[in-house]
C-alpha cells in the first residue's frame, strides 16, 4: 500500500490562504458592483455581499475602516469596493476585505452634495443671520432660468395674475449640463450689475438627481450668497433639496410657489384697503359725534354764560387767602421771636462773666487752660485770673489742700 499524505482541514485552508496572500492580483483590487445583505454590525464591522448580474461575493469592511467611510452604505447601492481578497480559515470560505468604498454615479454625485452641503454650513453660507427679508411688493422681478421651460411659463402667468403691473425680465440661462454653472453664474451677476430689480427668482422645473447638479455647485452657491438682490430658489419639486436652496434668502418649493412667494396679491390688498377706508370711516364718524357732544355740554355750563362771575369769585376767594397767609406768618414770627428773647435771657443768667460780678472768678494758667482743682496748680505756677472787669496775673506761693 503506497504511503500516503494526509492533510487536516485545516492545513489545507491555511495553504489556500497562503495562496490568495502571495497572488499580486488579489492583493490590491477595485471590484465594482451591487450591495445586498447589509449589516452593520455592533462591533462596528460591516458585512454585505457585493453582486453583479451572474455572481457575487462576500465583502467586509473591519472597525478601522468603517469609521473613515464618509457617507452610509445602504442596499441596492453601486459602488466601487478597493481591498483584497483571502480566505477565512474557520469556514474556509474566501472573501473581499475592503478598504475603501467610493459610490458610483448618482451615489458619487450625493457624496458629494453631502460634503458641500457640509462645508458651506460650517463656512456660515445657510446662517439666518444673512438671509434677506423678500420685497411683499416688488415692482420688477428677474427671473433667472431656461427661457423654453414651463418654470418661466408659470412664473410669468403666476406673476400678472397676482399683480398685472409687475414688471418681470428673464435672463436666459442654461439650467442643465456641463456649462450650467457658469451660465447661472453669469446670469447673477448680470441681475446685480443692473441692480433695478426688487427680487431675483433663480430656478427650473423637475428632473433626476443628476439634471438637478447645476444648482448643487459651490460657484453658483457663492455667487447666490454675494447678490445685493434677494434671490428666491426654485429648484425642482418639492421634494428636491439642492445647495441653492439652503443658500437662498428663501426657498421655494416648485417655480409657481417662488412666484407665489415672490409678489404680492393686489386684489388681496384692494380688499384690505377697502376694509381699512371702512373701519377709518367708521372711526372719525364716531369721534365727531362725541367730540360735538363734548362742545354742546361744554356750551350749557355757567361759566361760559358769565365767565366774569367766575374770575371775581377766585379773586376773592385769593385775596382772603392771602390775607390768612400773612397773619399765620406774623403769629409765628412773634412766637419765633418771643422763644429767642427767652433763650437769651437764660443763658444771660447762667453766663459766668454775669456770675464774675458776685465774687466769682475764672482762673486759667500760661496756656488759658481752665484749672477747676486744686491738683491742676503747683506752688511757683503762673496763673490768670479773670475779673469781670479785666485779667490779673498771679503767682502760687501756697497750695492748701481742703481739710477733708
Amino acid at each position: 500500500m503506497l504511503n500516503r499524505k494526509i492533510f487536516s482541514v485545516s492545513q489545507i485552508n491555511r495553504y489556500i490562504k497562503t495562496m490568495f496572500e502571495n497572488d499580486f492580483i488579489l492583493n490590491g483590487m477595485w471590484v465594482r458592483g451591487e450591495i445586498s445583505n447589509l449589516n452593520y454590525n455592533k462591533s462596528g464591522h460591516i458585512y454585505f455581499t457585493l453582486k453583479d448580474n451572474t455572481s457575487a461575493i462576500n465583502v467586509v469592511m473591519f472597525r478601522d475602516y468603517s469609521m473613515l467611510l464618509p457617507f452610509e452604505l445602504e442596499n441596492g447601492m453601486e459602488v466601487i469596493v478597493c481591498g483584497y481578497v483571502s480566505l477565512y480559515e474557520k469556514t474556509g470560505q474566501y472573501q473581499l476585505y475592503a478598504e475603501i468604498i467610493d459610490p458610483v454615479g448618482a451615489g458619487e454625485l450625493a457624496l458629494k452634495f453631502e460634503e458641500l452641503k457640509k462645508r458651506l454650513e460650517k463656512e456660515g453660507y445657510f446662517d439666518e443671520d444673512y438671509k434677506r427679508e423678500i420685497c411683499k411688493n416688488p415692482k420688477r422681478i428677474i427671473v433667472i432660468t431656461s427661457p423654453t421651460g414651463a418654470a418661466v411659463r408659470d412664473i410669468i402667468k403666476i406673476s400678472k395674475r397676482r399683480n398685472r403691473g409687475i414688471e418681470i425680465f428673464v435672463v436666459p440661462v442654461l439650467v442643465q449640463g456641463e456649462n450650467a454653472p457658469d451660465d447661472i453664474v453669469r446670469g447673477l451677476r448680470l441681475a446685480n450689475e443692473w441692480g433695478q430689480a426688487d427680487t431675483i427668482i433663480l430656478g427650473r422645473g423637475g428632473g433626476s438627481f443628476e439634471d438637478l447638479n447645476a444648482f448643487n455647485d459651490e460657484r453658483v452657491a457663492k455667487a447666490i450668497f454675494s447678490s445685493k438682490i434677494p434671490v428666491v430658489s426654485a429648484v425642482g419639486h418639492e421634494t428636491d433639496f439642492t445647495i441653492a436652496d439652503f443658500v437662498a434668502d428663501l426657498r421655494a418649493s416648485t417655480p409657481s410657489a417662488a412666484a407665489e412667494l415672490s409678489v404680492g396679491n393686489v386684489s388681496e390688498f384692494s380688499d384690505k384697503l377697502f376694509e381699512i377706508e371702512k373701519k377709518i370711516d367708521i372711526f372719525f364718524k364716531n369721534k365727531l359725534y362725541k367730540e360735538k357732544e363734548k362742545f354742546l355740554d361744554i356750551t350749557k355750563k355757567q361759566v361760559l354764560k358769565r365767565p366774569k362771575d367766575k374770575i371775581y369769585n377766585m379773586q376773592f376767594y385769593l385775596s382772603g387767602i392771602e390775607k390768612d397767609i400773612l397773619n399765620a406768618a406774623k403769629i409765628k414770627i412773634k412766637d419765633e421771636q418771643n422763644k429767642l428773647i427767652n433763650i437769651i435771657n437764660r443763658l444771660e443768667e447762667n453766663s459766668p462773666i454775669k456770675n464774675m460780678g458776685k465774687g466769682f472768678f475764672y482762673i486759667t494758667d500760661k496756656q488759658s487752660r481752665p484749672l477747676n482743682e486744686l491738683k491742676d496748680i503747683s506752688v511757683g505756677d503762673e496763673i490768670n485770673i479773670l475779673f469781670k472787669d479785666g485779667t490779673a496775673k498771679a503767682m502760687v506761693t501756697e497750695v492748701k489742700p481742703d481739710g477733708n
